[in-house]
């Protein structure tokens, strides 16, 4: 039985765009890609001096538990390189679970949803060109509808669609 999963994808570290579409064909390791956002350009948030990232969201079904897929995903962002050198700082490659299904996981290592999705516009919007209609399971809203709720700022440019060759 496989699990609907939407990930987001970032990198501000070398060829941006080449890192996320190398982590997105890594991904068919653990899964099916079902579909690929377009790319966004975005300010960095929290620790702001460092170089502006590439953004995305995929859409992926797997028939792992979201702790193993979890692990599968950290071993991706090591294949390529990411260090964890400063919280929130510059990386190469960062994965992360949003959604898994209508799960709801708090566990020490993994919290699903994500929790920070809901105040992220470089995470709503890639999630609403791909899946506007998905429900927030603790929330009960939809993707479209948490984008719309953001307050103004975060300055995300969306370049021409998917551009990461996949």
């Amino acid at each position: 039985m496989t699990t609907a999963v939407y990930l987001s994808l970032g990198s501000n570290v070398g060829d941006r765009e080449r890192n996320l579409g190398e982590a997105i064909n890594r991904l068919e390791a653990f899964g099916r890609v079902i579909s690929v956002s377009s790319l966004y350009e975005t300010e960095p948030v929290e620790f702001i001096e460092q170089s502006w990232f590439l953004n995305g969201v995929v859409a992926f079904e797997t028939d792992k538990s979201a702790s193993q897929l979890m692990s599968s995903l950290l071993q991706i962002e090591q294949e390529m390189g990411r260090q964890r050198l400063q919280n929130k700082g510059p990386r190469i490659i960062d994965i992360d679970i949003l959604l898994f299904g209508d799960q709801v996981v708090d566990a020490a290592q993994l919290t699903i949803p994500h929790p920070a999705m809901t105040r992220r516009r470089f995470v709503l919007e890639p999630l609403a060109e791909i899946a506007p209609e998905v429900r927030h399971p603790v929330l009960g809203k939809n993707i479209r509808e948490l984008l719309r709720a953001l307050p103004p700022g975060q300055r995300v440019r969306k370049l021409s669609a998917n551009q990461s060759g996949t």
